[in-house]
């Protein structure tokens, strides 16, 4: 999960993408970069860090140009402590080409030999980005030789970017002196729209992972990029596009809709938070069959994506809905701390409870998803050491039985709780009193009903179905490796800080 965006203005663009980086940070934290053109020469600043931290003023003063794009990163593959990784990727030829990428290319590795032993290009790094943007420049080598760039040029390089990788994929390319490209995978996995309006300067078009990053920004959503579509934006503002894929069917990931989009994005037609509140509706009727509402005396959502559907369900169930917990915004995600006791730490950290909700009550606990369980485990446990009588947790989500491979950092399925364990042994692990999960059909049914010209969903983490179709038992073997390789790679970069930390402090 990443959050892209680009943009083509008859001003300087520099300002608009970073105000819609910051708009799409809960997309990625980890890093962020931003590319503007000015004629054919490309500025570039990226950096580890969220948007305030990588971008000062010296940054922006030197990014120059009236078009340009920007991503926020949430690695899911390559090293996620190096700084070379992040994006947006740069390659000079042909034209001098720029890219940023959500998404995740089951085929990456196949992919890099081919690039390496057959098209003679070189692969610098680990992420799937670099292999990505050494397809595109190739395949537009091939579709523009002896030719001048036109956008049937560029579209039939498209087609044949779609035809070698596989897997989930939103892309935003510059191609310097010529404009911008855009397209998306042809199951419409991960997300992108198109939006315009009228800057200082004049008439502006931008593309971007969320509609909030397009209307925040002061412009007007036209539509979603369709699944296989691409769309080309010249230097002058024209927009052409043209379908790329042979079977395109539009199949947006269901856990947009559970967690990672914002509730006020509409995605494919879909508004995340009418989603989320039908989600709870769903959940209510699960609650009841399993705990009487009688025995609930409050429904409290565990911050933040569980809202809606916490308040949905407090409404069906005709209890009261109450803040429990109060949420330190300046913690980072939990899943990605270096052990089981740092985790813990920073749960208790990140969430404080609201003594009085919970006091003498039995309590309902919200959540929009439970993926290892660990977090949910000391959760429920902050809850009865505020007092609570009974403890039942609800997740909005069903099971997390499966890993993810297209985009979402979703551990190998060992370290998944659901994974092979009955919803009584899950309960069991979270000490809740009784545990509540969404039905899988439910939800696919209830979120889909809000745009019927949905093909289905990418839902595997909870149905085991991968869209793709390209999926094998030895893609797991091989993601399990990289995950440990990458994991042992990376508490060695954190032994090498410590160390250098400590010598520094021995030499002061």
């Amino acid at each position: 999960m990443c959050g892209i965006v680009g943009v083509i203005s008859k001003g300087a663009v520099n300002q608009l993408i970073y105000d819609a980086l910051l708009l799409l940070q809960h997309r990625g934290q980890d890093a962020a970069g931003i590319v503007t053109m000015q004629g054919t020469k490309c500025f570039m600043h990226k950096a580890r860090g969220m948007v305030r931290d990588v971008f000062r003023t010296r940054n922006m003063r030197g990014l120059l140009g009236t078009v340009g794009l920007g991503q926020v990163r949430y690695p899911t593959a390559g090293n996620a402590y190096s700084e070379e990784e992040a994006q947006p990727f740069y390659v000079n030829a042909p034209f001098g080409i720029v890219l940023v990428h959500n998404g995740n290319l089951t085929n990456a590795l196949v992919l890099k030999k081919e690039l390496v032993d057959i098209d003679r290009r070189h692969i610098n790094t680990t992420s799937d980005t670099e292999v990505l943007i050494n397809v595109v420049a190739h395949e537009l080598a091939l579709a523009t030789r002896d030719k001048p760039l036109t956008p049937e040029l560029v579209f039939d390089a498209v087609r044949a970017v779609h035809k070698r990788i596989k897997g989930s994929y939103a892309v935003v390319a510059l191609i310097a002196g010529h404009g911008l490209l855009a397209f998306r995978d042809p199951f419409g996995i991960r997300p992108l729209c198109i939006g315009e309006g009228v800057g200082a300067a004049g008439r502006e078009v931008m593309v971007a992972s969320e509609s909030v990053a397009i209307e925040g920004t002061g412009h007007k959503v036209i539509r979603d990029v369709a699944p296989g579509e691409a769309i080309f934006i010249d230097l002058d503002g024209v927009v052409h596009a043209r379908q790329c894929a042979d079977k395109p069917s539009l199949n947006p990931c269901m856990f947009e809709f559970v967690y990672l989009a914002r509730p006020d994005s509409i995605m494919d037609g879909i508004s995340v938070y009418q989603a989320r509140l039908n989600m709870g509706e769903t959940l209510a009727q699960r609650l009841i069959s399993t705990v009487p509402p009688n025995e609930i005396d409050v429904v409290i959502p565990i911050p933040e994506s569980s809202r809606p559907s916490a308040m949905q369900l407090a409404q069906r169930i005709g209890k009261p809905y109450r803040e429990g917990f109060v949420k330190n915004r300046y913690v980072g995600r939990t899943f990605i701390m270096p052990g089981q006791g740092e985790r813990k730490k920073s749960v208790r950290q990140k969430l404080n409870a609201i003594g009085v909700e919970f006091r003498g009550r039995n309590v309902l606990l919200v959540d929009d998803s439970i993926v290892r369980g660990n977090t949910s485990k000391e959760i429920v446990q902050m809850a009865r050491d505020a007092g609570a009588r009974k403890v039942y947790m609800a997740s909005a989500a069903p099971p997390v039985r499966y890993p993810n491979v297209y985009g979402i950092d979703m551990p190998t399925s060992e370290e998944l709780i659901a994974h092979k364990r009955s919803i009584e042994e899950i309960r069991e692990f979270i000490g809740a009193d009784a545990l509540i999960y969404q039905d899988v059909n439910a939800m696919k049914r209830v979120v889909g009903a809000l745009n019927p010209a949905l093909n289905g969903f990418e839902a595997s983490c909870f149905d085991g179905v991968y869209i793709t179709g390209d999926v094998t038992a030895a893609d797991f073997t091989a993601m399990a490796e990289q995950r440990k390789a990458q994991g042992e790679e990376e508490e060695g970069d954190d032994r090498s800080r410590l160390a250098l930390q400590s010598a520094t402090e021995t030499l002061t």
